[in-house]
């Protein structure tokens, strides 16, 4: 059943992807933000065949596209980015400062493209179309949607992504079992000392440089505080204090991202982190508070559901790669932690290029990839369900 289905969809897309290129160009040409999505998904859902449609986490929406029964989600992201476009394209973005520098312009239109095939020929299972809002920015959007229960009240069975990406050739498709995008948090740590005169350091508790100390202490929490085997990564990317050259401040801040492939190790370094912070500002005479965001839980690939899709991939002239992992997140993990869940990456430059750059933009052709990576897991999970 699988590779009929198979060969029939596969030349179904091929006659949908004109359109798809279309609307790849008109969604580029007007991206929008995290929370303001609303265009962008009414734009696709015009392009998208009629189904039971469900507005849902604000900005977003499904579309049921097949009878009762079990049903199989594939998902696509609709935010952009805040970056100034500078690829040159014919159809660049008409909004300032506003750019799809990530693909989701790519993948919203190869969904769209399968959805139409499944639409017009049938498939083995229902197909639930998601359109997702705020995969950048805080609160998750794919979180908002496990919590709304929409899974649940669909049926869905498993849920199916697809995302390019520029460390694969093209022609490349990522289909690894396990862990492959970390867990992703955001820590703050806040020094308070005694502010008082610079020409006079010894009448102050210098908060400066208590937490100059602290980023530096943070830095062998990974290299000494982990196993070497682990994928863990520690970055301070942040640090503001002081509004004037001769006052030490009264307090000193730094930010920065903690990601894990092991929940295990995700859970130690938060420990760590406040307690490193803490001893290092009082060794100083200071006083330190950590502050941690949690994000989105690693993302974790259903090992049945990997296996059932490498052969289809490589039946639709995909090679496959069942090693790529990286310390990136997304928040599909929220679905994985729900239901039997699949992540593939599509390659599209082979490492010349880089997600969320001014100049990202991978070649139209790439949309026939991630429709082909979204049609695989598709059908594996479809025959799952079975």
């Amino acid at each position: 059943m699988t590779v009929r289905h198979l060969t029939a969809l596969a030349a179904a897309l091929e006659e949908e992807l004109p359109a798809a290129t279309a609307l790849r160009h008109r969604i580029h040409a007007r991206p929008c933000l995290s929370g303001a999505e609303s265009p962008t998904r009414d734009l696709v859902l015009a392009a998208l065949p009629a189904g039971s449609t469900t507005k849902v986490a604000d900005t977003g929406a499904t579309v049921r596209i097949g009878g009762p029964g079990p049903a199989v989600a594939v998902r696509a992201e609709l935010d952009a980015l805040a970056v100034e476009e500078k690829t040159g394209a014919a159809w660049t973005s008409e909004h300032p400062g506003l750019m799809h520098a990530c693909g989701h312009d790519v993948h919203l239109a190869a969904l769209t493209a399968l959805a139409r095939a499944v639409g017009r020929i049938g498939g083995p299972a229902p197909l639930l179309a998601v359109l997702q809002p705020r995969e950048e920015n805080y609160p998750s959007g794919a979180q908002d949607l496990v919590e709304d229960g929409i899974l649940d009240r669909e049926q869905c069975r498993a849920v199916i992504g697809a995302h390019v990406q520029p460390l694969l050739p093209t022609g490349t498709v990522a289909c690894t079992p396990g862990g492959v995008n970390a867990s992703a948090d955001e820590f703050t740590v806040t020094v308070h000392g005694r502010s008082g005169h610079a020409a006079y350091p010894h009448l102050t508790r210098d908060p400066v440089v208590a937490l100059a100390h602290v980023v530096v202490a943070l830095q062998s929490l990974v290299s000494r505080g982990t196993d070497p085997m682990s994928h863990v990564v520690l970055s301070v990317s942040t640090l503001a204090a002081g509004t004037a050259a001769n006052v030490i401040p009264g307090t000193a801040e730094a930010g920065g991202t903690l990601r894990a492939l092991g929940s295990d190790d995700r859970e130690i370094l938060h420990a760590r982190l406040a307690e490193v912070a803490g001893l290092v500002a009082q060794a100083h005479g200071c006083a330190a508070r950590v502050d941690i965001t949690r994000g989105e839980p690693v993302l974790d690939n259903d090992a049945v559901l990997t296996a059932a899709t490498r052969p289809l991939l490589g039946s639709l002239g995909l090679s496959v790669d069942d090693d790529l992992r990286s310390a990136g997140s997304d928040d599909f993990s929220f679905f994985c932690a729900q239901l039997p869940s699949l992540m593939l990456f599509v390659g599209t430059h082979g490492g010349t290029e880089q997600l969320h750059s001014p100049t990202f933009l991978p070649p139209d052709e790439r949309i026939r990839d991630v429709a082909h990576a979204m049609l695989a897991g598709y059908l594996a999970a479809a025959e799952r369900n079975t």
